[in-house]
């Protein structure tokens, strides 16, 4: 049985000022996948969205298929910024990925450590995303917009919240130009991590993440392999729904929608949605926003 829910409506709608809103995609594995994801991005771009990013499987292993979401949403007018992660990759490899990319008009780039795929021992010629950052800054100049991540409930391998934020605070050094976040729940960790962003003199801006509840089991998953909090009352109710999927969604959109207006109001530069390949939430949401 559906559990009936009232629906969370802001107060008011969120003018779009010069706030980032942006939607992450993947790269699909088969071509009904491919098929499905045009059909989600022309949904999108309806939103007018300043960009979409692609990502990019552990160690490269989406690579062909992230360069071909990339080339295909660029031929369809799209701002597109493509992620590029240092694991396993060398200087060359790279360099020539990034002069396709300059090529072919992509003019921002999201830049990551990235993930070790298991049973791989090979590194790569980059250790941390800011030795990244820094080699794109001096290879390519300003010809990118980078943008790098941020983790206000700290980075799942951190060796301490310091640590953490040292890291950060490298990447903005070595030259990002914006940050998105993490997805997270508590809107306190957020604004907890800006504050020390400020202290230690970070100003660039850090877009927040946001993930639509989709499905309870594939969030906790998500969740428990990224570091993301899912607080005690959120995580009981999805519980308590079991299999009412439709309960599970409509809880869901008012969950975070009321993350995303309080964000808003309380003067976020944006919002990025990963989108899980999947617009109707997403649409909801931001119709809900008044965006």
């Amino acid at each position: 049985m559906t559990t009936s829910i009232v629906d969370f409506v802001p107060a008011g709608p969120h003018a779009r000022g010069d706030r980032s809103f942006s939607f992450e995609l993947f790269p699909p594995q088969t071509a009904e996948g491919l098929q499905k994801l045009d059909v989600t991005v022309g949904q999108l771009a309806e939103l007018r969205p300043e960009f979409f990013s692609v990502t990019f499987g552990a160690g490269g292993s989406t690579r062909d298929r992230t360069i071909g979401v990339v080339m295909s949403l660029k031929e369809k007018g799209l701002d597109v910024a493509p992620h590029l992660s240092c694991v396993a990759a060398t200087r060359d490899s790279v360099r020539e990925l990034l002069d396709r990319y300059r090529e072919a008009g992509v003019r921002r780039i999201v830049a990551l450590r990235g993930d070790l795929p298991s049973g791989m021992a090979d590194a790569g010629e980059f250790r941390y995303a800011a030795d990244l950052v820094t080699f794109i800054r001096a290879e390519y100049g300003t010809d990118f917009h980078i943008e790098v991540a941020a983790y206000p409930e700290y980075h799942p391998q951190a060796r301490s919240a310091e640590h953490d934020l040292r890291n950060f605070k490298a990447k903005v050094d070595a030259g990002a130009d914006s940050a998105i976040t993490q997805y997270f729940f508590n809107p306190d960790a957020y604004w907890h991590f800006m504050d020390e962003c400020a202290a230690l003199g970070i100003r660039l801006p850090v877009i927040p993440g946001i993930m639509p509840i989709l499905r309870f089991t594939q969030l906790a998953r998500f969740s428990d392999a990224c570091g993301a909090e899912i607080p005690r009352w959120i995580r009981k109710r999805l519980e308590a729904f079991g299999d009412d999927a439709a309960s599970v969604r409509a809880f869901g959109i008012d969950v975070v929608t009321r993350l995303c207006d309080d964000l808003l109001r309380n003067g976020a530069p944006g919002l990025h949605f990963y989108t899980l390949n999947q617009a109707t939430v997403v649409r909801t949401i931001w119709e809900r926003l008044g965006l």
